[in-house]
């Protein structure tokens, strides 16, 4: 007999990358028990996989927006918990998916629940695109600038963000593109190991930044006077020097970064502005996993003979969104929030606003990725523990992503007879 089982995705099997969907079986037996699959290969080809025993109510349907997993990669109601929960096959690796051109494709399968995988039932394929219907991306290729431009559909005017995604070089689109889906022109650019630039850096340059702003002021469909900046790790501490030494940054994002320049010299027109706050190998501790533990390898900010490396955080004009992880394990970025908090209160400053995640770990990005306990540093060059509890992070990315939005809504107003004055 053929099964009559469904497998159905809510509202459509194509979405963006950031949407919730329903994951709904119907026609199981009544009170059946069955094990909920995902999979899904990253742009490196490796495998990502998430399952969770699920059982049917009384007319044999399991909705995941209603009935708890039992057991399997989560358990509890959690509606998107096959996304966040999928796992890689090999240790140490990051879901990667750095281009926009093609979506995250998810199989979600229904099994019947025995030892091993049991007997496919249904299934049904998920395309999670990162770029919106009617969005331009134009790769840029001007001056110095290396990067990629995403603009919404429509006329305009739209408020303009520069996304510094810097760290491990080459460029990432991800975010770039789905906040261009969210109705802002973002230019994302790469700062080394992309196209013609550099495999390395040893030093950092604010005057590339200055490039990218005017570069994204010129547009024609850009509508706000000022730019937004959005930022992660290591790029936190440049979105910061950004916001505190150039002019034209309204609202700044600072995600899990440092209140000290940290790594490499920062230098503008010519002459060196701060030195690198640097890290101390022998504080990174191994673990059991093959990962190391980096949290206290970064050297303090507050230390007398560090003092230099802080950012001058006072200086900035534009508002400041500081975001950080409680659990971050990468460097104690929530340590790093409390500095710039009593150093703009210091100064007489009410210029910024904080969110804090428990349980959250360093990588914080749009959501319902896979989670990643740890992966490859670009500096340490091992791989590295991220920290956070995957539910927990998972939260934490929702409210963080629409927390960014509003954040560069409120601040980066748009005018459109400043518009029409470009043209």
């Amino acid at each position: 007999m053929i099964s009559q089982v469904r497998l159905r995705l809510l509202p459509s099997t194509r979405c963006l990358f950031d949407e919730p969907i329903q994951v709904k079986v119907a026609g199981l037996e009544s009170k059946q028990v069955v094990t909920m699959r995902a999979r899904s290969t990253d742009e490196k080809g490796v495998l990502f996989s998430s399952s969770a025993t699920y059982r049917a109510d009384g007319n044999g349907e399991v909705d995941l927006e209603r009935d708890p997993s039992l057991s399997g990669s989560y358990v509890g109601v959690e509606p998107m918990g096959l996304l966040w929960s999928m796992k890689a096959e090999a240790l140490h690796k990051r879901f990667l998916k750095m281009s926009s051109l093609n979506p995250h494709v998810v199989k979600f399968s229904v099994h019947e629940e025995e030892e091993g995988e049991g007997r496919m039932l249904a299934e049904a394929t998920n395309e999670r695109f990162l770029i919106g219907d009617g969005v331009s991306r134009l790769p840029v290729k001007e001056g110095n600038i290396r990067g990629v431009l995403f603009t919404p559909p429509g006329e305009g005017p739209f408020p303009a963000v520069l996304d510094l995604y810097t760290l491990g070089g080459g460029l990432s689109e991800k975010r770039a593109a789905l906040l261009a889906s969210r109705g802002f022109m973002v230019l994302t650019i790469a700062l080394y190991g992309h196209d013609d630039m550099p495999k390395n850096i040893r030093e950092v340059h604010l005057d590339y930044f200055e490039e990218a702003i005017e570069f994204l002021k010129r547009q024609d469909k850009v509508g706000s006077e000022g730019v937004g900046v959005i930022s992660l790790s290591k790029s936190g501490d440049l979105a910061l020097s950004v916001a505190s030494y150039l002019s034209g940054v309204d609202a700044t994002v600072w995600i899990n970064g440092c209140c000290a320049n940290t790594a490499f010299p920062l230098y503008y027109k010519k002459s060196k502005i701060l030195p690198p706050l640097m890290f101390d190998i022998s504080k990174i501790i191994p673990t059991e996993s093959g990962a190391v533990m980096g949290k206290y390898a970064l050297n303090n900010p507050l230390a007398e003979e560090n003092k230099d490396c802080l950012i001058p955080v006072e200086q900035a004009k534009g508002r400041l969104l500081f975001v950080s992880s409680e659990d971050d394990l990468n460097w104690d970025s929530k340590a790093y929030v409390d500095v710039m908090v009593e150093r703009l209160g210091h100064h007489g400053k009410d210029n910024f606003e904080s969110v804090s995640y428990p349980g959250a770990g360093h990588y914080l990005e749009p959501p319902y990725g896979p989670y990643c306990p740890s992966s490859l540093h670009g500096l340490v060059g091992k791989p590295l523990l991220w920290g956070g509890e995957p539910k927990s992070h998972a939260a934490a990315e929702v409210h963080m992503w629409k927390k960014v939005q509003e954040f560069f809504r409120a601040h980066l107003r748009c005018d459109s007879a400043q518009t029409k004055a470009k043209l």
